[in-house]
């Protein structure tokens, strides 16, 4: 059976999806993950990752008070020095999936507003940073695209196209990853969004090209608990929203089967992943988004970037 393996979360307290998804601000939602993260790790009991992760240093009598953070005061009671180290900054373009099947949702929200809020997560995250963001959203085709920048205005729109609400029946994985191979020429940091329930026999051969172009690549695969283990009671009429065909499924009878093909689809997926070097990140929508971010933050990490938190509740990268 297909599961997202327990990890380590940045806080003892994390925001509850249901929670979150109340809010009805795409770019409200994302600021509260951001903040509740930031917030979070001080509290948090993995002390490695906010070492990893953090260039403080504790103040010490004789240091010059211009460097102290006195918003890490506020949040920590604590004074930290901050150290500073010359920045690049990094280019990154988010590849959301807006396909019907994103549509789905068993929780009272859709894995497409968990897709969103992510991809709005990562967009606050990055633009407080002072990151160049771009998104590019599709479904059978590209949707719609906006090129890398960090300038005014330019996160608000990242965050309209995000709340788009899912539109074209099937979904081409092919298509976003041509046509941001094709865009984009300096190299970068390229994260895909979906739930991949798509064939997959033209996947490897398109991340190959991104990682050849000189691309870091992340996959967040995002899944309905439902779908994860066919949650469901009752035999019931079902309908594939991307074909419109409908099925009758008694799920005692079908789950054995069902999650013999869902791992076998996503183990494709992994190993796919693992021989081109991308990372692979499994998320079930009743998991709290820190989580994702937290695994961001550790991945970025493990290739050499180094982030550091900074004013209103950011985060700092340098590389």
């Amino acid at each position: 059976m297909v599961a997202p393996a327990p990890r380590p979360a940045p806080s003892a307290t994390l925001i509850d999806p249901q929670a979150l998804m109340s809010i009805r601000s795409l770019e409200l939602r994302a600021r509260a993950v951001v903040e509740g993260f930031w917030s979070g790790l001080h509290r948090s009991p993995y002390h490695g990752f906010s070492v990893e992760f953090t260039e403080y240093r504790p103040y010490t009598s004789g240091d010059d008070l211009r460097y102290l953070d006195w918003r890490v005061f506020a949040r920590s009671d604590r004074y930290y020095i901050k150290k500073y180290e010359d920045e690049t900054n990094l280019r990154c373009h988010l590849l959301a999936d807006q396909s019907r099947s994103m549509d789905f949702g068993t929780r009272g929200y859709t894995k497409g507003h968990y897709a969103a809020t992510l991809a709005a997560t990562l967009g606050h995250f990055l633009d407080l940073q002072g990151d160049a963001v771009g998104l590019l959203t599709f479904d059978s085709g590209v949707r719609e695209y906006l090129p890398a920048r960090h300038r005014p205005g330019h996160l608000r729109q990242l965050m309209i196209a995000l709340e788009k609400p899912a539109a074209g029946k099937s979904t081409d994985l092919g298509a976003p990853l041509e046509r941001i191979t094709a865009l984009v020429r300096k190299r970068g940091l390229v994260v895909l969004i979906s739930d991949f329930l798509a064939p997959l026999d033209k996947l490897e051969r398109n991340l190959q090209a991104l990682a050849a172009c000189g691309h870091e690549v992340s996959v967040f695969q995002v899944l309905d608990p439902a779908e994860l283990n066919l949650g469901m009671e009752q035999a019931s009429l079902f309908e594939d929203v991307e074909t419109g065909r409908t099925v009758y499924i008694d799920p005692a009878a079908a789950r054995a089967s069902y999650t013999q093909k869902l791992d076998a689809h996503c183990a494709a997926l992994r190993a796919t992943c693992r021989r081109l070097g991308v990372s692979h990140h499994m998320l079930s929508t009743a998991q709290p988004l820190e989580i994702a971010l937290f695994e961001f933050l550790q991945e970025r990490t493990k290739r050499g970037r180094q982030f550091r938190p900074v004013g209103r509740g950011g985060w700092r990268g340098a590389t």
